[in-house]
């Protein structure tokens, strides 16, 4: 169980549901968002977003290859296919990759393998290249998206010393080199200003305080706040390298009461959101009680989409 809680008692915020609401925060009203496939956490906060304080908002999904008006399905079985029915267009992966990704720039949240304390991160493979220890889902774009986007986040559902590492092994997503000023980065090709974000389930991280090309020094990890229960000495153990910390260092601010209850009614009353922080028996559970939900028609998301609106054209979010 994780020091920030794993699991949590009733009424309280899980880790999960607390990463779930600060990914939200990040979510302006009428942003372009993409969707990774397989990220439960990501779509929870897009919908979450959707029916709190963004509710025009245009998503650009790998589940389908679609864009649509964020309407995404928190499912096992049901997600493809809702994908596919509800979107506004359908998109194959050269199209989206080459053409839509770099002409609107929309905002994604990446989970990386590994992350060094410059931002760049790895989902290729660990340990080396041609006889890898593990063999890891792969950049699917990522390096392209990395070279040019101006809306990168990260997020870490268990944080633990082989994801922050001192080195990666494989840089699939660009992050900084140290001391690199921006029109150094610009100077070699790279247009993004590097990672802005990152969260964890004990903590909250950026890339600096001022002045590198990442907005920060030279774009170096920054610890920003820690979530309530967590400490220090818990963060530095479940790292290879000693991050910068803030000074002072709040406690990350909790998820409100509404904030919860519209997750937990509304965006995934199946609780598909704890999928990415579960492990061995208790996913497997986890699972088979969501592909129930689904079937009993009790998975959300469910909403008034009279009052849920969006985008009619995604060029409005350039």
């Amino acid at each position: 169980m994780s020091a920030a809680g794993a699991t949590a008692a009733s009424g309280s915020a899980t880790a999960a549901e607390r990463m779930v609401c600060l990914m939200a925060a990040q979510v302006r009203n009428g942003d372009l968002l993409a969707q990774g496939i397989a990220t439960p956490l990501v779509a929870s906060a897009y919908l979450l977003a959707r029916r709190r304080q963004a509710p025009r908002l245009a998503c650009a999904s790998a589940v389908g290859t679609a864009l649509s008006a964020c309407d995404l399905a928190l499912g096992i079985e049901s997600a493809e296919p809702r994908a596919l029915k509800g979107s506004l267009r359908h998109l194959g992966f050269v199209e989206a990759a080459c053409e839509f990704l770099p002409f609107y720039n929309p905002k994604e949240f990446f989970r990386p393998g590994q992350v060094d304390r410059w931002g760049n991160f790895n989902n290729v493979a660990i340990g080396d290249y041609a006889a890898p220890v593990l063999r890891l889902p792969g950049a699917g774009g990522i390096s392209d998206v990395t070279n040019y986007s101006r809306h990168i986040y990260l997020y870490v559902p268990r944080m633990m010393r082989e994801i922050f590492v001192e080195k990666v092994d494989f840089v699939s997503g660009i992050g900084f080199r140290p001391g690199e000023s921006a029109e150094e980065r610009r100077a070699r090709g790279v247009r993004s200003p590097g990672p802005l974000w990152l969260v964890t389930d004990l903590c909250v991280m950026d890339f600096g305080g001022g002045g590198g090309a990442g907005g920060g020094v030279g774009g170096e990890l920054r610890v920003v706040s820690l979530h309530r229960g967590a400490t220090r000495e818990q963060v530095l153990e479940r790292m290879s390298f000693e991050p910068r910390f803030a000074d002072p260092l709040p406690e990350t601010p909790e998820p409100t009461a509404e904030e919860l209850r519209v997750l937990r009614e509304e965006v995934d009353p199946g609780g598909l959101r704890e999928l990415e922080l579960a492990g061995g028996k208790e996913r497997v559970a986890l699972l088979r009680r969501v592909i129930a939900a689904e079937r009993a028609g009790v998975q959300g998301p469910r909403s008034n989409e009279s009052k849920v609106q969006g985008p009619t054209s995604p060029r409005s979010h350039v």
